[in-house]
């Protein structure tokens, strides 16, 4: 009978071992625990696909989007704070734009699991974590992103919510302009073809309206006219005179002396009064043995400019040897010459940017045979500093049939 019963509870408690045994149990813990593990990467993964297709305003309809109560916000806020629609206004952005995505709350229990796969799957995405008391709480990093407050008014937006938020910049809208396809029509010599009143036309060029530095259009006359209105305030003892078609402030009354067959004359480049040789004393005309010691870059006559120190950093002097008189042309040599060109070269590269010359006046213009072929712009945009100077066409172009870098640069109409 001992034996029997003894037998018996051998039995028993085998089996109470094999059925209850704790590699038993913990099977059935990793089980629950890789599962959970699952769910919350979905979740994670869904919210995050959701949120990629947003930015790339696209549609994303799986079914975890509606088991997991995951929603798109596009918000909009003005300098204030407040929320505004995202839309540009009269070329105004606002300022601050967010796609926001939210899911349904994490469990309490789960918040750790959540956060080991965030930390592994969106180590970089900064701003995709769990809302916490007005801030995003990140895997990947300690940092925390704190939500504007209208945001949170507006998503309605719990702790304990998934939430992904990323800032944008809403895209400039393209200004599209349409021309109707010119017709079959051929203007004169001095008229352009022009679309008017819904038709095309020819339409007269004068190119006389275009005028340079401080001049301005007489429509009586028919001529350019110094400007008055541009006219500067000068110093005592100086006046305001017109040298290049430029107002400029100068002692109208030269303090030297000067010997004879010689007078005193303004040098334009330090506009100080200097002595030099009296342009109406006639000698003459032979052949040059030697370069002449001054150059010319004005018009003969009364405004002839005679110096030794007439021509900038950034030209050179001719000589005809007929008449000995010298010239002053720009060197493109010296484009790379800080004085002429900060920067060199190098800093007007580009499909759009050219250098040019500042030419101070045509006549000027007219004693550099490279440019004889073309006409130099001389207005308001493009300056007569006798200088290399950068001009950028930006969405227009160059017009290559006007251009002639680095002498001149014009734009496509």
């Amino acid at each position: 009978m001992n034996i029997f019963i003894l037998l018996m509870v051998v039995l028993f408690m085998a089996g109470y071992f094999l059925m209850e045994s704790p590699s038993r149990h913990i099977a059935a813990h990793d089980t629950q625990t890789a599962v959970e593990t699952a769910d919350m990467r979905t979740i994670a993964q869904c919210t995050a696909t959701a949120h990629s297709a947003a930015l790339a305003d696209e549609e994303f309809n799986d079914v975890c989007v509606t088991q997991n109560n995951i929603s798109n916000h596009q918000i909009c806020l003005n300098d204030r704070g407040v929320v505004m629609k995202c839309e540009v206004v009269r070329d105004k952005k606002p300022a601050a734009s967010y796609i926001i995505t939210t899911a349904a709350p994490v469990a309490d229990d789960s918040y750790n699991a959540m956060m080991e796969i965030l930390e592994a799957d969106f180590p970089n995405a900064g701003t995709f974590g769990i809302f916490q008391d007005g801030v995003i709480v990140s895997g990947g990093n300690t940092s925390k992103r704190t939500v504007p407050k209208a945001v949170i008014d507006t998503t309605h937006v719990e702790n304990g919510q998934l939430i992904y938020m990323t800032q944008f910049a809403l895209p400039d809208i393209e200004t599209e302009f349409t021309a109707p396809d010119a017709a079959d029509i051929d203007c004169p010599a001095g008229s352009v073809k022009s679309y008017r009143f819904g038709r095309w036309q020819c339409v007269g060029v004068n190119l006389k309206t275009n005028c340079a530095g401080d001049m301005i259009w007489d429509s009586e006359i028919m001529e350019c006219v110094p400007d008055e209105s541009r006219k500067p305030l000068c110093a005592s003892r100086q006046t305001a005179v017109m040298i290049d078609d430029m107002w400029e402030c100068i002692n109208p009354f030269p303090d030297q002396v000067c010997a004879d067959n010689m007078v005193a004359r303004l040098n334009y480049t330090t506009l100080e009064w200097e002595c030099v040789q009296d342009p109406s004393v006639t000698e003459p005309v032979k052949k040059c043995t030697a370069a002449a010691s001054g150059a010319v870059y004005g018009p003969l006559g009364a405004t002839l400019r005679i110096t030794t120190t007439s021509c900038t950093d950034c030209e050179e002097m001719i000589t005809n040897t007929d008449t000995c008189a010298s010239y002053c042309i720009p060197n493109p040599t010296k484009i790379n010459d800080p004085k002429c060109y900060p920067g060199g070269s190098a800093a007007c590269d580009g499909p759009t940017r050219a250098f040019y010359f500042g030419f101070p006046s045509r006549s000027y213009a007219a004693r550099v045979p490279a440019v004889a072929d073309f006409r130099v712009p001389l207005d308001r945009i493009h300056s007569q500093n006798r200088k290399f100077n950068c001009f950028d066409c930006g969405s227009r172009g160059i017009d290559a049939s006007r251009s002639l870098p680095p002498y001149i640069v014009v734009c496509n109409e």
